[in-house]
């Protein structure tokens, strides 16, 4: 199956295709931070290449309700940031799944087809995840632990927290690879 991680510098989803037999490819405007298969660009540029299935992981910066508060000054930052969400949602690929956390994608343009959670793939952490799912089975829990905490949302300040609150948890990487690929 020919796979796009769309929006994924780290490579771990494409990766996670990768180690099952899949030509997947990342994509990102950002370099990949581990060798492999990258497209160093915008993604709306190879959205027609012949991808049988898109994982998506949009900017979250203009989006998430976490950040509700700045909402009123930028409007404009987020109906960019929801033309391209809609962009990727309706891209010519038959089999989509776009990923972000809780954010006005559920109230501008549709609510989740699922919400996950990290410890239900192996990590000890909470991080809700909504999932918005196009001709895909919605992902089944493969590893359910203890010791929630919030991590990912306590995590210091620092000049790459973004680039660190951004990664996709290798557990749920694995699930997506294993159940859609």
């Amino acid at each position: 199956m020919k796979v796009l991680v769309a929006c994924e510098y780290s490579g771990r989803v494409r990766d996670a295709f990768k180690a099952r037999g899949h030509d997947a490819w990342s994509c990102d405007l950002l370099p990949t931070d581990v060798e492999g298969q990258h497209i160093q660009g915008s993604v709306l540029d190879v959205l027609d290449q012949g991808w049988d299935l898109m994982i998506a992981h949009p900017p979250c910066t203009h989006l998430a309700v976490s950040g509700a508060r700045w909402f009123k000054d930028k409007k404009q930052e987020q109906h960019e940031a929801l033309c391209f969400v809609s962009a990727l949602l309706n891209a010519p690929i038959d089999k989509i799944a776009l990923e972000n956390p809780i954010s006005v994608i559920s109230t501008k343009i549709r609510k989740p087809t699922q919400i996950i959670q990290p410890w239900q793939f192996g990590h000890g952490e909470t991080k809700a995840t909504c999932l918005w799912l196009k001709n895909l089975p919605k992902l089944k829990p493969t590893n359910i632990v203890e010791g929630r905490e919030a991590r990912v949302h306590k995590m210091a300040p620092s000049a790459d927290r973004w680039k660190l609150r951004s990664l996709t948890f290798t557990g749920i990487a694995k699930a997506m690879a294993e159940q859609w690929g």
